[in-house]
């Protein structure tokens, strides 16, 4: 069996160089109600392989407690071994009102959601830093792990500015949470450098752009007239930045060329080459229907060479984009990638009106 590499992202804590998403089994998004227990042994499959980390947020509506399920029927040898990363997202509409109360409401919520007495990494983030605070509520973050209820802190989506105000104001960031691929490298425009000074980690979603870097996207015409979901809504705009339907086709040739010479698929050619970028500790690649284990282990006995880099190379050199920081384009009030953002998914009654 191929041996899944770790990583240390903090002293005595170690993850697979991949971690697997739940975004998509969050309500509205995903599986059916019947599927629930084709999930569950999904998991377990994972763990069994060596991918003991799993991904989610407070956000994720159901998906905390789906794990906290999970790990609940695990054996306690097997349990101690599972890592479960969660978030801490706070309304857009909230934030002015984000307190110490607040934070703790929620991180006790995901607590009885997982069922587990110290979450193992919570990652932060702030939608409009127009709105201040997010130092503070870091650092309320923090009390809470000195106070035994947070192993790790990271952030999510976080960009150079607000990450470094947030760790010189003394908050132990191990990580953060950008999407990076072969056709989003906004983080390599100060992110990476930032984290290599700083010690830190970068978590990479979107490897794959929503399944866009895999063979059934080769030749196709264009993108769906009508996407099934919110990601290939997504990143089907990530490839109008990246340069047009035209220059991803020629992308996708060419990893086409490089997982033939190699016998895997182009999915595991495109998680290779993240896993490979510097300050990568792990992509997060999504549990879905379709059984990727067999695409996932393939990364971690693929060498890309230096004909495969340079053929890789010879179509990023003409990219136009996507510009900026990470998450920047996100950001931007009434822009195409805002639109398609969910700002408000944690419930008022949560947190006692606060």
């Amino acid at each position: 069996m191929i041996s899944v590499s770790r990583v240390q992202l903090a002293g005595g804590y170690t993850i697979p160089r991949l971690v697997t998403g739940a975004w998509q089994l969050s309500a509205g998004h995903a599986i059916e109600p019947l599927e629930r227990d084709a999930v569950l042994a999904s998991f377990t499959a994972l763990v069994d392989h060596g991918f003991t980390a799993f991904d989610c947020a407070d956000i994720y509506t159901g998906v905390e407690e789906l794990l906290g399920e999970f790990l609940a029927g695990l054996p306690v040898e097997t349990r101690g071994r599972v890592q479960v990363h969660t978030k801490f997202v706070p309304d857009r509409d909230a934030l002015a009102r984000v307190d110490r109360r607040y934070v703790e409401t929620i991180i006790d919520r995901s607590l009885a959601r997982l069922g587990v007495e110290r979450l193992d990494l919570v990652q932060f983030s702030w939608w409009d830093y127009g709105v201040p605070g997010y130092v503070d509520v870091a650092g309320y973050l923090a009390e809470l792990r000195r106070a035994g209820k947070i192993r790790l802190l990271g952030a999510t989506n976080l960009d150079v500015v607000r990450l470094a105000e947030i760790v010189d104001a003394g908050v132990p960031m191990v990580s953060n949470q950008v999407q990076y691929s072969l056709l989003d490298a906004r983080p390599e425009e100060g992110m990476v450098a930032f984290c290599k000074k700083r010690g830190m980690a970068l978590l990479c979603y979107g490897a794959l752009a929503g399944g866009f870097l895999s063979k059934a996207w080769v030749g196709a015409a264009g993108p769906p007239d009508h996407p099934a979901n919110r990601s290939l809504i997504k990143y089907g705009l990530i490839i109008e930045e990246f340069g047009g339907w035209a220059l991803y086709q020629e992308l996708l040739e060419a990893l086409s060329g490089i997982a033939d010479k190699h016998g895997v698929s182009i999915a595991t050619v495109a998680l290779r080459w993240v896993v490979d970028r510097p300050a990568v500790a792990a992509p997060i690649v999504g549990i879905s229907r379709s059984d990727r284990t067999a695409d996932n282990l393939a990364a971690f006995s693929l060498a890309l060479d230096d004909d495969d880099r340079r053929d890789i190379d010879a179509v990023l050199s003409r990219r136009s984009g996507p510009p900026g920081d990470v998450f920047g384009l996100e950001r931007e009030p009434g822009g195409k990638h805002a639109a398609i953002m969910r700002y408000n998914l944690n419930q008022e009654d949560a947190v006692g009106g606060s």
